[in-house]
């Protein structure tokens, strides 16, 4: 499934329901010592909102990538080398103004002539290809074992102890948000009739002074959403609104046993059939979005005056529709790997996953290909704040922990605050699984038909790290896939601090604990490094 923080839960109460140590990095010198800059304790700027993950831990105090500073003070007025990186996820919307210019074009395939010109048994693959044809809404994959009916499968009592789980959560907490909702949109309506219009302020809210119960506890509500960050009624009926529309779509159809999504007319259990799905590439439907955004962190075009700066400037962004509103099969993934390296990608994103997978050997059969012919591969690792060391995440790149790929980076997710609050707290995390985390918490990027927005995940973190590893390979394209990892792992930042880890304030341990680098990712770092390796 997309790893996206893609519904924000609101707390529910009575209103509603009656550093450290040095671094040690190349970057910085004993004088310049992590720790001894003060920490971030202000609200981001809006500006620094829309780019903090470019931003320089030392210089601004956020923990950015020290994108900026690399563009700036290394690469200059540099021409390297142009990256095709392909973006394994939904649909892109290949025409949106920041992304247009940065599309993968197959020149060996004619428009639209419905023949396969390249003979790479793909009609019409002008941008990447379409895995999963109409469809959009998927279930689960533990849904799908129970679907299946099939008791003998290994998975099958942890799939039906999840789903039992996970039906109870969302079914509480439809219902809490239903009450919710109708509460919010009582007393908007409230305040509405009191001040004879619905654009009231915060300060008018805050000025009313009654002995009326309804109109009381109206204000209650109406400045417990303030407090929440909404800037008005309006926008958190909008909000808890989109928050049911989401759990009803978990409910109808990532939940629903008997729905059937798949719209390609594949066996996704036969492993023989490959050439099905078609070649339009954008999104089904408005709401498709993650795609856009996830191609937006690596390549939208940098200083037009247009939305946000992608990370990379010299790439090409090859689409390739896998992974629906639901978990992704693992053959569409596979498949797409495969593409992916065959049709000249050398960097691959994946922000998705999911913690079942039927035909998990199919998908790291393909990721140890990507691997044979020197791709990278860079892999977003969940939002369960779980520690994958001990609950699976897939896709991986390992059996029993012996690994199956140089070339695999997993990815978790930073929040914009340095300091025990530095990782987001849905980020996965793992010593032995989780190479590196990256900016990923309220990442600004595009969204389909030229607009921008805020979504935050691993999903995020991970396409940080593909732009940087973009980047070394432009600039530096002497250096191998292996050494692109060795590279990003290497020249992050080390932090000493201890963090909150999961989301648990009970749980605070040193960041080396839970991460194999035990650094941050720092494009500046790994320009410097790839430069005195491909010298070498």
């Amino acid at each position: 499934m997309r790893n996206i923080r893609n519904l924000t839960f609101i707390a529910v109460t009575s209103v509603f329901l009656t550093g450290c140590g040095s671094t040690g990095s190349i970057l910085l010198t004993p004088e310049e010592n992590i720790d001894a800059v003060p920490l971030k304790v202000s609200d981001l700027t809006e500006k620094e909102k829309e780019n903090w993950g470019h931003l320089d831990l030392l210089k601004d105090t956020i923990p950015g990538m020290s994108v900026d500073k690399a563009y700036a003070e290394i690469i200059k007025n540099k021409k390297g080398k142009k990256i095709i990186v392909a973006v394994i996820d939904s649909g892109i919307d290949i025409d949106h103004e920041d992304l247009n210019d940065n599309i993968w074009t197959n020149k060996d395939e004619k428009p639209g002539n419905g023949k396969d010109d390249d003979n790479n048994g793909y009609i019409d693959d002008i941008h990447g290809w379409n895995f999963l044809g109409d469809g959009y809404h998927e279930q689960l994959e533990y849904t799908r074992i129970l679907a299946s009916g099939d008791t003998n499968n290994p998975d099958y009592k942890r799939a039906q102890e999840e789903y039992d789980k996970s039906n109870k959560l969302w079914s509480e907490r439809k219902t809490q948000y239903e009450q919710i909702y109708q509460q919010i949109k009582n007393a908007d309506e409230t305040l509405t009739k009191h001040f004879g219009k619905s654009d009231y302020t915060q300060k008018e809210v805050a000025g009313i002074k009654t002995e009326d119960q309804a109109l009381s506890q109206s204000k209650q509500i109406a400045q417990y959403m303030f407090s929440n960050g909404l800037e008005s009624m309006a926008d958190a009926v909008t909000e808890i609104k989109d928050g049911l529309k989401s759990i009803n779509e978990r409910l109808n159809y990532s939940l629903n046993k008997t729905f059937e999504g798949r719209k390609n007319g594949d066996d996704p259990n036969n492993a023989n059939s490959k050439f099905y799905g078609n070649g339009n590439v954008k999104p089904v439907v408005k709401d498709e979005s993650h795609g856009t955004h996830v191609a937006g962190i690596i390549a939208a075009e940098r200083n037009n005056g247009k939305g946000a700066n992608g990370v990379a400037n010299n790439v090409e962004i090859m689409s390739i529709r896998a992974v629906p509103n639901g978990d992704e099969y693992d053959k569409d993934v596979a498949l797409a790997i495969r593409y992916a390296v065959d049709n000249g990608a050398s960097i691959i994103n994946g922000s998705f996953g999911k913690s079942f997978s039927p035909h998990s050997d199919w998908v790291r059969d393909a990721i140890a290909y990507a691997a044979e012919k020197d791709v990278v591969f860079v892999h977003a690792a969940g939002n369960d704040s779980k520690n994958v060391d001990v609950e699976p995440n897939f896709p991986d790149d390992n059996i029993d922990g012996k690994e199956i790929s140089d070339t695999y980076i997993r990815v978790g997710a930073l929040a914009p605050k340095y300091g025990s609050s530095l990782l987001a707290g849905f980020s996965n995390y793992g010593k032995a699984n989780v190479d590196v985390f990256a900016p990923g918490g309220q990442i600004y990027s595009t969204v389909p038909e030229n607009e921008y927005d805020t979504k935050g995940g691993t999903s995020m973190a991970a396409p940080g790290v593909a732009g940087v590893a973009a980047l070394i390979r432009s600039y530096y394209p002497s250096l191998t896939a292996a050494q692109v990892k060795r590279v990003i792992m290497d020249s992050g930042l080390e932090i000493k601090t201890k963090v909150v880890v999961g989301g648990n304030t009970d749980d605070v341990q040193p960041y080396a604990n839970i991460v194999k680098s035990g650094k941050i990712v720092n494009a500046y770092n790994a320009l410097i490094m790839a430069s005195k390796m491909a010298n070498k």
